[in-house]
């Protein structure tokens, strides 16, 4: 019984997550401005951290987790890059 719980509940949440993602590659291709795009790219990455997640839990492999922690690193580093980018106009100084 918990075994096909674990399983339709890891399902609905991959569904979900890939909803997730459309809307924010939606919200990256039409934005307005600039930071909307910003936003949109730092929601798309974190859905898909946690989509490399569950996956790992669904396969029970370690290497999905290493994948999305270094999916999260580099996502916070692009978007520490583009919010200063936004605010200054240049990266480096």
């Amino acid at each position: 019984m918990s075994a096909a719980i674990l399983f339709w509940a890891v399902l609905v949440a991959q569904l979900l997550l890939a909803a997730a993602m459309c809307c924010a590659v939606v919200r990256l291709l039409q934005g307005p401005r600039a930071q909307d795009r910003v936003l949109a790219l730092d929601t798309l990455y974190v859905n898909a951290a946690i989509l490399l997640l569950v996956f790992g839990i669904r396969t029970g492999s370690p290497l999905y987790f290493e994948a999305a922690l270094l999916i999260s690193l580099l996502g916070f580093v692009a978007t520490a890059a583009l919010a200063k980018f936004l605010l200054r106009g240049e990266v480096i100084e």
